[in-house]
């Protein structure tokens, strides 16, 4: 059975850990209050907190995050004026991390998905689809065959560099909820 470790209590930790959960993983959780003094027993972390805080989890759990797949689900946008991402433009924060981490294994997912769609399974008519990146064929296989059999759909969306366009469509995704021009509990589905 495959372990996952989730930082995050929220309402897309939650969801991630249902679909994971379904899939066949043993999932536990380290709270905001529990950062620090909790110990990571996945071979799968999902960081499942704001872009802010993974900062603090690196400096942290780093020595802990070596040789574990590390999945990064933030979009580093600017939460003041919620108008751009703050990482340069021909990078990404999955890159970031990838770069803080190097004896990690680091996928782009979930980023793509709000919490409700996860939840639900669907995005309108369509089964929800987790986009997944990054340079490790083995992590993202692993990743993509817990997701599918949690009941969702899950594409090999390339290389970790592919990590910045999906962030843009995550920010595209919240700046156009945000907005009220879709749900949160809509987005964006993949017709295969």
């Amino acid at each position: 059975m495959t372990a996952v470790t989730i930082f995050g209590t929220g309402s897309m930790a939650n969801a991630i850990a249902g679909v994971l959960s379904s899939g066949g993983a043993d999932v536990s959780h380290i709270s905001h209050e529990q950062t620090g003094s909790a110990e990571i027993t996945g071979d799968i972390v999902v960081l499942a907190v704001p872009y802010p805080a993974v900062d603090g989890i690196l400096a942290q759990y780093g020595d802990q995050l070596a040789g574990r797949t590390v999945v990064d689900i933030t979009n580093p946008l600017n939460f003041e004026t919620f108008d751009s991402l703050v990482v340069p433009p021909d990078s990404s924060a999955a890159a970031g991390i990838q770069a803080r981490l190097p004896e990690s294994k680091v996928l782009k997912a979930f980023n793509t998905t709000f919490a409700g769609t996860l939840a639900a399974g669907t995005v309108g008519d369509l089964t929800t689809t987790v986009l997944v990146a990054g340079d490790d064929a083995e992590a993202k296989s692993t990743l993509v065959g817990l997701v599918e059999k949690g009941g969702l759909s899950a594409v090999d969306a390339g290389a970790l560099s592919r990590a910045r366009e999906l962030e843009s469509i995550g920010f595209l995704q919240l700046t156009l909820a945000a907005g009220e021009k879709i749900s949160w509990t809509g987005g964006f589905g993949l017709v295969r």
